[in-house]
């Protein structure tokens, strides 16, 4: 602790109403994302084609890869944030941002310089069908040269929940995805004298959301004298703090490297799927839409497990972080199961609004319809990772996730393509989320749970 604290004490609600602030606004959000992702699909399909969307699709795992740095470098920055918010020291909140700030920019700028100039080479790595290989190039190239405004704001929303803020950030990603969604089909169509940027209309629409939601959300926290709010404050305080940079990168690169694994072998599989032609593409195209849908309850639990106990540990209240396990899943078997039930009742209707072309979209909804299930499992190994991950135990957990991919889901999707076809990998996927199931559930309950959780700031 660097100063006194100034606040009073957390008070504790109800566990479920606690769990419910921090993920119905996050839900929105995500929902409200998982909207634009969608519409914008449609867009591409009905008002471009297939190979629009199998264009679009191409690029997906090269910007998960990218986006997983982010996201390793934001959970580090939101447990220690939400730490220092649980025992009311908002200065060292502020400190904690200032160097996550630093370190995101400084990526932001590297992956912008050096994926703009690369983007070929890389796409062409991929196996990318040659038919959508320079519009798919095109895309990325934009989204790689925006890449620092993706990721600041990913970072100031994802601190914002670690300091019990979830509202700004859902109001400020509502403008991002209402400027995207009024955006794209003028932009495709050229509406009121704008350019046609067709298959690049997505991503010139998405950043000049991002732009203005980063513009908004400071006015906003700013105005509300937020902790967050960019001022001479938070300005003093962007740099790299040698010891906020060692503990945000002691629990970030592990996560990091679980996405990025998981990320290395999307675009693996994805070498797969392009094997079987651009049609197979496409249908992977619809069916990610749709499986991010579905992953929107098991993630935002994961991260809500992870505020929750972040701030127990930061108010000295380990003893509730059994209890916020308990709750979080019980809450993904609810919430996740519902929506895995409506995808399976949906899914056709669904998929028609991407596909136009009658056998891309029977494949769709045949893959769809193999995994779906599978990912109330993943929500369940999702929060006990949160939970772990708050006492910044994240290197065991992160490595029994890479296991799963590595000595599961890659194996087992190149053995089941080599024997029953594209299914087979969408099969790999349903194993791997229930082996990390299997393997998060087993270090929780047989090792992690003896330890005594310490503060990290």
């Amino acid at each position: 602790m660097t100063q006194a604290t100034t606040l009073p004490p957390l008070q504790a609600p109800p566990l479920w109403k606690a769990y419910l602030a921090i993920l119905a606004p996050m839900m929105l959000t995500n929902t409200l994302q998982a909207a634009a992702g969608t519409i914008d699909g449609i867009y591409l399909g009905q008002m471009i084609g297939l190979e629009a969307i199998a264009a679009v699709s191409a690029f997906f795992p090269v910007f998960f890869f990218l986006l997983a740095i982010i996201i390793g470098l934001s959970v580090g920055a939101t447990v220690l944030a939400g730490q220092a918010w649980g025992a009311r020291n908002p200065t060292r909140a502020r400190a904690v941002a200032g160097t996550a700030l630093a370190l995101v920019l400084a990526v932001g700028l590297i992956v912008s310089v050096i994926g703009g100039l690369t983007a070929p080479m890389l796409l062409k790595a991929l196996d990318t069908p040659p038919e959508i290989l320079d519009d798919a190039v095109r895309y990325a190239r934009v989204m790689l040269v925006g890449a620092p405004l993706i990721f600041l704001l990913w970072l100031a929303t994802s601190i914002s929940r670690g300091v019990g803020d979830a509202v700004s950030p859902m109001w400020a990603l509502i403008l991002a995805t209402g400027v995207a969604l009024l955006c794209t089909p003028a932009l495709i169509a050229g509406w009121a004298g704008l350019p046609r940027l067709d298959v690049l209309s997505p991503a010139v629409s998405t950043l000049l959301g991002f732009t203005l939601a980063l513009g908004w959300l400071a006015w906003r926290w700013r105005r509300r004298g937020h902790p967050l709010a960019p001022n001479a404050a938070l300005l003093r305080e962007l740099r790299f703090d040698p010891a906020l940079t060692r503990s945000i990168l002691k629990i970030g690169v592990p996560a990091a490297l679980q996405m990025l694994t998981m990320a290395a072998a999307e675009i693996a599989l994805l070498g797969l799927v392009n094997r079987h032609g651009a049609q197979a593409t496409a249908a992977y195209g619809a069916v990610t839409q749709l499986m991010s849908w579905l992953q929107l309850p098991a993630m935002s639990l994961g991260i809500s497990a992870t505020i929750l106990a972040a701030h127990a540990i930061g108010a000295g209240r380990g003893h509730r972080l059994g209890a916020i396990a308990r709750t979080g899943l019980m809450m993904n078997v609810a919430v996740t199961g519902l929506f895995v039930c409506a995808a399976y009742a949906l899914a056709p209707y669904a998929i028609g609004l991407f596909l136009k072309d009658g056998a891309a979209a029977a494949q769709a909804g045949e893959l769809l319809r193999i995994v779906a299930w599978s990912v109330v499992a993943l929500g369940c190994a999702s929060v006990l990772s949160g939970v772990m991950r708050a006492s910044g135990t994240v290197l065991v957990p992160a490595t029994l996730g890479v296991l799963a991919i590595v000595g599961v889901e890659l194996p087992a999707a190149w053995w089941l393509d080599a024997r029953i076809g594209l299914s087979g990998i969408w099969w790999a996927y349903a194993l791997a989320f229930m082996a990390m199931l299997v393997l998060q559930s087993g270090y929780f309950m047989l090792g992690w749970r003896r330890r005594t959780p310490q503060r990290l700031v």
